[in-house]
């Protein structure tokens, strides 16, 4: 398929950028799913079926905690000061 969109690409000018984008999008699919394999390889050497491979699954997604990058908390801190300035 990646072929094929290259084909396209050339024959169409379709600008460099957006072939590397493509390119990048590709790899990372590519090492998502080589990371899966090795995942339920390891699962399978341990014994552990699909059923419970999900559980364990959907049991790691609800323990993690989303919290803001640093960068945005230093700036929230910030403007929390600089509002607390105003209004004293």
């Amino acid at each position: 398929m990646l072929t094929v969109i290259r084909e396209r690409e050339l024959e169409e000018g379709i600008n460099k950028r957006l072939s590397r984008k493509l390119d990048r999008q590709w790899k990372k699919s590519i090492a998502i799913a080589r990371m899966l394999t090795v995942r339920r390889e390891r699962e399978l050497e341990e014994g552990i079926n699909k059923r419970l491979s999900r559980k364990l699954d959907r049991q790691w997604k609800k323990s993690i905690v989303v919290r803001p990058p640093p960068s945005l908390k230093k700036l929230q801190e910030e403007q929390a000061a600089a509002e607390a300035e105003k209004s004293s």
